[in-house]
């Protein structure tokens, strides 16, 4: 993967697979963990626009109002979890992160 992605080469002596212990030392798990868990909200969040489809201007605007009127003008007014079933009418699914991360087959 680095060989395709990165802009500099690795160095053949390069052992960055075996040093990549910052996550599970020194406390940084937790934190990457809250970054993935937005990453979900936000996928999961966009993932209702997807559903309401993107080319349908009124169902989006739609949508628009819903996000606005429950995530946005709740924002720490209630736990984030009730928020975010308001928005949604749901938990929160780790699917549209996966999908939109090319881990799953698009839905036809």
């Amino acid at each position: 993967i680095a060989e395709k992605t990165m802009i500099l080469k690795p160095l053949p002596t390069d052992r960055f697979l075996c040093s990549f212990s910052h996550i599970f030392a020194g406390g940084y798990a937790a934190g990457y963990y809250s970054y993935k868990w937005a990453e979900v909200l936000s996928a999961d969040a966009f993932s209702a626009f997807e559903d309401a489809g993107l080319e349908d201007d009124a169902k989006i605007a739609s949508t628009g109002v819903r996000f606005r009127d429950t995530v946005l003008a709740l924002g720490g007014g209630k736990a984030p979890e009730l928020v975010f079933k308001e928005f949604r009418g749901r938990d929160p699914s780790t699917e549209p992160l996966l999908r939109h991360s090319g881990l799953t087959a698009a839905s036809a």
